[in-house]
């Protein structure tokens, strides 16, 4: 692995690996990202700086999933509540410590006179770059900023081109999730001269609900507020919102920072394969601390070693070309569920998966065994007892065609042959074997596939 090179240069932001922290409480201030870079960060995105304000008590949500806490994070804390002139002058000392590390300023104001005079502020400290946040869903929205902006096209292009006029670094639009269509807000930003993008920022939402004061979480005397979800379970969302930009003809060459939900090695190589040149960490940091990175780029490494890839460039939207419109998709591939007896612990959680919520497709055993059966001919290739399936590799899904056929439904359509009403016997589902209504009755039989 001596061979690999974890450099970046992100629009002209160098650093020594893509791995940077947010602009979230872990960058909010010197002491914090001069420690995440003595434990390996490459850069780091500071905490928003702009107009004064005053923050509650609590601040943060969560969703926890059986064993797993904070599997998803729900903020309500604003942008940075200290001075400004604070931050400048740490700033400044980061750069004097680690000159080669990317110390990105995140800015959110108001004005074109805020924002010009802001621009110059951290330059002169010494920033590499800039992030505009335009994705803030709570709080700094309600005062006309954060995703207020983000929403509006048409004023985000207003304000990158205010910043590109004042910038003398690269700047980075950070986008929020909040709206239909994530390319609106960056073919804005990208028409306005911006150097990057960045995406996402957080997602409006409400955690839960506090039973006994009805008020949501995070509760501050009684009351709450909507707030910012992170974390793990905001990654599926994140990737496809990426996805969305890398594969737009008039964005895909502009440099994206994947953020989202990222915590493992995993995470980092599917972002990057998806188009991300530099990837941002919040919630993983704040719930297992800055010492995560060292695994993260160990896998990395392994991974680019086991790969023969040099540089995440070598790698970087690898994965783009091959996410496609369903219509493109071939109808004729088809794969079956096996289960390997070897594995199999007998929970029968698969039979329950299919016979309940899927197509019929296991039977229970019939031989005192507890391994159920696979029934070739009912099972359409769903997928899904081997994701409920608690063995790894227990349950795996076989290609059964031969591969010589290669048909999707654009082409079937250009074609002629799709379905034309709903009982046509070109109908997918036709002549699938389905039980009786009346089957559901007998439920204490021991094999519920219809079979005698």
């Amino acid at each position: 692995m001596s061979n690999i090179d974890l450099s970046i240069n992100f629009a002209g932001i160098k650093a020594p690996n893509p791995f940077w922290l947010a602009s979230a409480p872990p960058t909010n201030t010197g002491y914090q990202i001069m420690k995440a870079f003595e434990a390996g960060w490459g850069g780091a995105v500071w905490k928003t700086l702009g107009v004064p304000v005053q923050n509650v008590s609590s601040r943060y949500g969560s969703i926890n999933y059986r064993d797993t806490r904070m599997a998803g994070l729900n903020n309500i804390e604003l942008i940075t509540d200290r001075p400004l002139a604070d931050n400048l002058r740490e700033i400044e000392e980061v750069k004097k410590y680690f000159p080669n590390h990317a110390v990105i300023a995140s800015l959110m104001v108001e004005s074109k006179k805020e924002w010009f005079q802001i621009v110059k502020d951290v330059e002169n400290a010494g920033a590499d770059g800039i992030e505009l946040n335009f994705g803030c869903p709570h709080g700094m929205c309600e005062r006309g900023m954060g995703s207020a902006v983000g929403q509006e096209p048409e004023v985000l292009n207003t304000i990158v081109q205010w910043v590109m006029e004042a910038a003398t670094v690269p700047v980075i639009t950070k986008l929020t999730p909040n709206i239909s269509d994530i390319t609106d807000p960056a073919l804005a930003a990208v028409r306005g001269g911006t150097s990057a993008l960045s995406l996402i920022n957080t997602i409006k939402s409400i955690v839960g609900i506090d039973l006994d004061t009805y008020a949501p979480y995070p509760v501050v005397d009684g009351k709450g507020t909507n707030g910012g979800y992170c974390g793990p379970a905001v990654k599926p969302i994140a990737l496809h919102m990426l996805k969305e930009l890398a594969g737009h003809p008039e964005i895909r060459n502009t440099p994206i920072s994947g953020i989202g939900g990222i915590e493992t090695w995993r995470d980092v190589v599917e972002f990057i394969l998806l188009g991300a040149t530099s990837v941002q960490v919040c919630t993983a940091v704040m719930h297992y601390g800055f010492g995560i990175v060292r695994e993260m780029e160990a896998g990395l490494r392994q991974f680019m070693s086991d790969k023969g890839y040099s540089t995440i460039y070598d790698f970087a939207g690898k994965a783009v070309p091959n996410v496609v419109e369903w219509k493109n998709l071939n109808l004729h591939y088809k794969v079956v569920a096996s289960i390997n007896a070897d594995k199999c612990i007998g929970c029968q959680l698969c039979h329950i998966a299919c016979d309940d919520g899927a197509h019929q497709a296991i039977a229970l055993p019939t031989n005192g065994s507890r391994v159920p059966e696979i029934i070739d001919e009912n099972c359409v290739g769903c997928n899904l007892c081997s994701l409920v399936c608690p063995v790894e590799e227990c349950i795996t899904m076989e290609r059964r065609d031969d591969g010589s056929q290669t048909e999707s439904w654009a082409e079937r359509t250009m074609a002629g042959k799709v379905p034309e009403h709903f009982n046509d016997p070109r109908g997918g589902g036709v002549g699938h074997f389905v039980p009786e209504p009346s089957a559901a009755l007998q439920y204490k039989r021991k094999d519920r596939s219809g079979r005698k």
